[in-house]
C-alpha cells in the first residue's frame, strides 16, 4: 500500500508541476523556494550534505530564472516541468524516509502549487470538465489576467512562499507531531483564495 501511494505521489507531482508552468517565472520561482527553504530546513537540523545537494537545484532554477524572468525569453515545458516535479518528489521521499524532513514538511513550502492545482483539478471534475484538456482556469492564471500581467503573480507568490509557508515548515520540522495539523493551516488561506478566484470554473 505504501508503495502503491508514493507512485502515485510520484506521477502527481510530475503533473502538478506541469500544470501549474502557465506564467513567465512561475515554475521556475516555486522551485527556487521550496528547495530552498528544504535546504534550509536540513542545514538547521545539521543535515549539510543533503541540504548543500537540494540548494544545487535552487541554484540551477535560479540560473534558469534569469532567463525565465517576465517577460520571459525561454520557457521550461513539458520536459523541464515535469523533471523538477520528479526531482522534488524524490528528494521528500528521501527525507521523510530518514525521518530528517516530514512528508508535510514539503507539503507545506510547496502549499500554493499543490492547493491550486488540486482546488482546481477537484472543481473541474465535479462540474464535468474533461479534467486532462487544456485550460487557462488554474488560480494563478485568473489572477494574472486580474492583475494584468505574469510579474505581479509571481511577486505575491515569492512572497507566500518566504513569509507565510516557509515559517509554518519550520515550525513543523520542529515539532513533527504537529506536522498535519500545520499544514492545513497552510493551506486554509490558500484554498480561500483559490476558490475566491473560482479555481477550474471557466
Amino acid at each position: 500500500v505504501a508503495t502503491l501511494i508514493t507512485v502515485i505521489g510520484v506521477v502527481w507531482s510530475l503533473n502538478l508541476y506541469n500544470f501549474m508552468d502557465g506564467i513567465d517565472g512561475l515554475a521556475a520561482i516555486e522551485a527556487i523556494t521550496v528547495t530552498s527553504s528544504a535546504s534550509l530546513l536540513l542545514f538547521v537540523l545539521n543535515e549539510k550534505g543533503l541540504a548543500i545537494l537540494i540548494a544545487g537545484t535552487s541554484m540551477a532554477s535560479l540560473g534558469f530564472l534569469v532567463w525565465n524572468w517576465p517577460p520571459a525569453k525561454i520557457f521550461m515545458g513539458d520536459v523541464g516541468s515535469g523533471f523538477i516535479g520528479f526531482v522534488l518528489a524524490m528528494f521528500a521521499i528521501i527525507t521523510s524516509e530518514q525521518d530528517l524532513l516530514s512528508l508535510s514538511c514539503w507539503l507545506i513550502v510547496a502549499g500554493v502549487y499543490v492547493v491550486d492545482s488540486t482546488v482546481t483539478l477537484i472543481t473541474r471534475v465535479s462540474i464535468g470538465e474533461q479534467w486532462y484538456s487544456a485550460h487557462k482556469n488554474h488560480a494563478y492564471q485568473k489572477a494574472s489576467r486580474r492583475l494584468n500581467g505574469h510579474r505581479p503573480v509571481t511577486l505575491v507568490v515569492i512572497a507566500i512562499n518566504i513569509l507565510w509557508l516557509l515559517p509554518i515548515a519550520w515550525f513543523a520540522a520542529a515539532r513533527p507531531d504537529f506536522g498535519w495539523w500545520l499544514t492545513l493551516v497552510s493551506w486554509i488561506p490558500l484554498m480561500s483564495v483559490a476558490l475566491l478566484l473560482k479555481a477550474g470554473r471557466p
